[in-house]
Formats: C-alpha cells, sequence, structure tokens
C-alpha cells in the first residue's frame, strides 16, 4: 500500500513538473523604452560620471549592441515603429507639421495594426503596458485597444498639459525651479484617471513597483511587459532618494535611478525563478534632447541629437539578456527597433502571417550567435522626408538640419554626403567624391525602397473640434 502511494506521488510529481516545464516553456519578455536617453549616457556606453551598475552587468552578462537604431528620431514615430515593425511612414505616423501627438491630438495609433502584445497574445502571453503611452490617448487608440490586458502611465510626454503661466522656454534654464504640478499630466490605470497631476518625482519607482507586481503575478504564464519610462525626458525628476545623488548632475541623478529601476526588475525575476528563461531588453527612443544642455544626455562619439537623423538622433543603446538563452558578446551588426516584432515572435515560436507586412527582421539567429545578419540596410526618416540612408558601413544624406535638432530647419544638401561609420561614427570625413560608386549603390537601394512607398492617412495632424 505504500508502495502504491510512493508510486503515485512520483507519477503526480512527475505530471506537475512535465505540466509546469510544459507551461513555463516559452520565453517571458520585458522592453525597457526609456525617454531621451542618449548613446553616451550609460557607464557600459561610455560615460565617465553616472553610474549604471545594473545595466553595465546586464551588458556584460548579456549582449550590447553598437550599432542599433530607433525608426525616428522623436517620441510618436519612434514607439509605432517599435511596436509594430512597421516604419512610420507606412501607418500615417510621421508628419512633417506635428512630429508627435500632442493633448488636444484626435488621432494615434492605427486600430488595423498589428502590435508585439497582440502577437503575443495569439500565443497566449499575459501583457502589460506600464509607462508613457504616446500614441493615442482617446480609443481605439490606448493600449487596451492594442493588446495590452493591463495599463499604467501617462497617456503623452510628461512636458505637457503645462501650466500656461510658466514660458516653455524657462525649461532650458537649469536654475529655473520646475515641479510637478506645474503639469496637469494625468496617471492612468487601465481606462481610469486616479491621479491628475501625476506625482512625477515618484513616476519611476512606481512604474518598477507595478512592473514588479506584474511579473509576480504571471510567474506562472509567459508574460510580455513593456515598461516604458517618462525619463529622462524634460522636466526631470527623480526621488528623494536620488536627488544629488550623481556626479552627473540632475540629468544623472535620473539616469540612476532609470539603472536602480533595472535592477529591481532583475532581482525579482532571479527571486520568482523566472531569470534563465526572460529576455530582458533596454534600449532608448531617441538620441538626448540636447537644447537642455546639463539637463540633457550625450551621444558619446557621435553627432547629432534628438531631432535629427544624423547618428546621435536614431542610433541608441540597445542591451539584450537572457543567461538561458543568450552568449554574451558585444555585436556591431546593424539592428533596430523595428525588427523587435518578428524577433519576439520567432523566439516565442509563432509564425508570422503573410498578411503581417513589416521592415524588420527576425533577428534571433544572430543573438543565437549566427555570422550572417538579415538586416545590411537603415532608412532614416524625419517626419515624411527621407533623410539619409545606410548601407553595410556606409551612410548618405539627402538633407541637413542643426545637430541640435533645434530650430527644426531642413535643408536639401546642394551635394549629397558619404560616411564610413565604421571608421568615422562622428561623421566628420565627407567621402562622397572618393567613394562615388558607394553613393550610387546606395541611391539604387533607397529608389527601390521608396517605390515601395504608399501615401495614407495621417494620423498625427488631426485635433480635437471643440
Amino acid at each position: 500500500m505504500k508502495k502504491t502511494a510512493f508510486f503515485i506521488s512520483i507519477l503526480f510529481l512527475t505530471f506537475n513538473t512535465i505540466h509546469s516545464q510544459k507551461k513555463n516553456s516559452k520565453p517571458n519578455f520585458i522592453i525597457i523604452f526609456t525617454d531621451d536617453l542618449g548613446y553616451g549616457d550609460l557607464g557600459t556606453y561610455g560615460n565617465p560620471s553616472i553610474l549604471t551598475p545594473n545595466l553595465d552587468k546586464l551588458a556584460s552578462e548579456g549582449q550590447k549592441w553598437t550599432n542599433f537604431y530607433v525608426a525616428a528620431n522623436v517620441c510618436t514615430p519612434s514607439r509605432a515603429a517599435l511596436l509594430t515593425g512597421r516604419l512610420p511612414v507606412r501607418i500615417g505616423m510621421e508628419s512633417d507639421t506635428r512630429r508627435v501627438l500632442f493633448p488636444n491630438s484626435a488621432g494615434g495609433l492605427p486600430e488595423s495594426e498589428t502590435t508585439i502584445a497582440e502577437l503575443l497574445k495569439s500565443a497566449s502571453y499575459q501583457t502589460a503596458a506600464i509607462g508613457k503611452w504616446h500614441l493615442g490617448h482617446l480609443e481605439p487608440h490606448t493600449p487596451l485597444n492594442n493588446g495590452f490586458d493591463y495599463y499604467y502611465g501617462i497617456p503623452y510626454s510628461n512636458d505637457m498639459d503645462r501650466d500656461e503661466k510658466i514660458p516653455y522656454l524657462k525649461l532650458l534654464d537649469p536654475d529655473y525651479k520646475i515641479e510637478s504640478k506645474d503639469f496637469n499630466v494625468p496617471l492612468i490605470r487601465n481606462r481610469e484617471i486616479i491621479e491628475r497631476p501625476a506625482d512625477q518625482t515618484t513616476i519611476t519607482k512606481r512604474y518598477t513597483e507595478e512592473s514588479v507586481a506584474f511579473i509576480k503575478k504571471n510567474k506562472d504564464k509567459p508574460f510580455f511587459l513593456y515598461l516604458a519610462h517618462s525619463m529622462p525626458h524634460i522636466p526631470l525628476f527623480s526621488s528623494k532618494d536620488f536627488v544629488g545623488k550623481s556626479k552627473g548632475g540632475k540629468y544623472g541623478d535620473v539616469i540612476e535611478e532609470l539603472d536602480w529601476s533595472v535592477g529591481q526588475i532583475i532581482k525579482t525575476l532571479k527571486e520568482q525563478k523566472l531569470d534563465e528563461n526572460t529576455y530582458v531588453i533596454f534600449t532608448s527612443d531617441n538620441g538626448p534632447w540636447k537644447i537642455f544642455k546639463e539637463q540633457g544626455g550625450s551621444s558619446g562619439t557621435l553627432y547629432g541629437a534628438k531631432g535629427t537623423s544624423y547618428e546621435g538622433g536614431t542610433r541608441v543603446p540597445f542591451i539584450i539578456w537572457s543567461p538561458k538563452n543568450l552568449k554574451p558578446k558585444v555585436e556591431t551588426k546593424i539592428g533596430s527597433t523595428l525588427d523587435l516584432l518578428p524577433t519576439l515572435g520567432s523566439l516565442a515560436g509563432i509564425k508570422l502571417s503573410e498578411n503581417l507586412k513589416t521592415d524588420g527582421y527576425d533577428l534571433s539567429p544572430v543573438l543565437k550567435g549566427q555570422t550572417s545578419n538579415p538586416r545590411n540596410e537603415m532608412f532614416f526618416y524625419h517626419g515624411t522626408k527621407l533623410f539619409a540612408a545606410r548601407l553595410g558601413d556606409y551612410k548618405l544624406y539627402y538633407y541637413k538640419n542643426d545637430p541640435s535638432g533645434y530650430p527644426e530647419k531642413l535643408e536639401k544638401l546642394e551635394k549629397l554626403q558619404l560616411f564610413n561609420l565604421a571608421i568615422d561614427p562622428s561623421e566628420t570625413n565627407n567621402i562622397i567624391d572618393k567613394k562615388p560608386d558607394v553613393a550610387a549603390q546606395i541611391q539604387e537601394v533607397v529608389s527601390k525602397h521608396l517605390a515601395t512607398v504608399v501615401p495614407v492617412k495621417n494620423n498625427l495632424d488631426d485635433v480635437v473640434k471643440k
């Protein structure tokens, strides 16, 4: 009788183990998306003053990519590209007049687009968007209408809904005392405003707490967490534990709190025994906002900033970590946020529909050590205009603008410019006269690309009628 009971218990445990392994076999995904963090703002990317030990460790244990791009140089179109894998110009999320969405905007991400969250939900993933959305605050453009089961965050940038008594240019003055209550930005849980104005001094901390709670709640199910921090977008706020902590000033305080947040996420994954089969991705929506000087970030060795499609405006830090699945390395191949949808889909074992047309590539073979790379080109838009294009190591420019991104005045180049980014990442040596054959090759690729771009309805310019 005892033996029978023993064997039954063994069979029960074996069944439960197999069932548990089967249930947890799909990897979890966490994308941590910062706002306006520059290529040179992290220790692992060369910052000498701002301490980012958690991200530095993540990079050393995982993969640090050095040629990784966003698909736009400002917030809204960049976020649309990450979630859909589509160039913003294809889905009406680029504009030459209103470059991002505002509190009076009527439009947003088209409901017809498939997001990473919707793709993963088709494989029974639990999904949450925590943080800044900025893809439309009216239905049907909100997170809950775009594949997310849960939402906690602010609907647009943290400098919006500003007290009209405060001139915007005052934000440029680092000595001008800005308070969180000067910005009437709402904090939303699902569809309910739970705080207005949002207390931005604790916003990074609260996003982190919500993320930790989501991970714990869904530890027995595959999940996708999109944690889109509001910071380090102006105005800068950090919690009291980080005020005055960094040698990098107020901006450094904010970055070091973001680094703390990453540490909390990793700590939670380890405590819940989820670390080995979870992919954690850290990147930024565009380059630093340099017009804010010491309140803005650093492009490191790169030329340009937010609001430009030079390297400093579109090349961003990218770290991906998953101890069980990835070998540590520094990756110099080209990658983009456009590639995240097909890559995560592949890692989750999801075959993309033939009807789902993206501008992304499945980078999972590269992540796992294959030498070839499907992405060899990158197209850089400024609004609806193709500003530049990269093929291999070379980048060809059609337009120019102020490298600080302000004022936003685009000028067509009288003569095209060409740079070899492998040896000249700062874009200081124009080699168009030395390499006309390379320029011609890029022109051919650009012509084929532009032939595929069809005009669509603009979703950024419409405003709510009063």
